[in-house]
């Protein structure tokens, strides 16, 4: 339990950074080389595993995925976003380990509540992070959000989950 604050603050700071389309300081929670990916469902109760060879949701290899989507949202590139939703993110449940290199293997339950077009919606699901110590904070160095809700009746990106 010593770990627990430490981990649901940082974890917290990056769902406001995200709610509040502070991309600057969303973007500097993850490592450069953090993997990013969101799995489709391969059957009712099983998800795809391995992103390179199985289809997926969303995947990048290192954050520079995530640079190009929050470049395409600040120039006005990406139709989907436009306009932005606005979000909110909820943790819960989060559970932990240490492994032997020191990084933490993290998991939470989370839910999105997005508002656009007069209109609101939710997804939900669980989150497995890995995460690294970096100074006197965390950092990201890989996520992945299994999507419990996914018939996606609108846009689904990296600012949902």
């Amino acid at each position: 339990m010593e770990h627990q604050l430490s981990l649901e603050q940082f974890l917290y700071r990056v769902a406001e950074y995200c709610d509040n389309q502070d991309w600057d300081n969303y973007l500097e929670q993850f490592a450069p080389e953090c993997e990013f990916h969101i799995p489709q469902w391969d059957s009712e109760h099983s998800y795809t595993q391995d992103p390179k060879r199985e289809m997926s949701l969303m995947y990048y290899p290192n954050r520079g995925g995530i640079e190009d989507r929050v470049f395409r949202i600040r120039t006005g590139k990406s139709a989907a976003c436009t306009p932005m939703p606005r979000t909110l993110h909820l943790i819960d449940n989060l559970r932990y380990r240490q492994e032997e290199d020191g990084r933490f293997l993290v998991k939470v339950n989370w839910v999105t509540h997005y508002y656009r077009f007069g209109e609101s919606h939710h997804f939900f699901g669980t989150a497995n992070y890995r995460l690294r110590r970096e100074g006197g904070d965390w950092k990201i160095t890989y996520k992945q959000s299994i999507l419990l809700n996914d018939k996606i009746d609108s846009v689904l990106d990296f600012y949902h989950v």
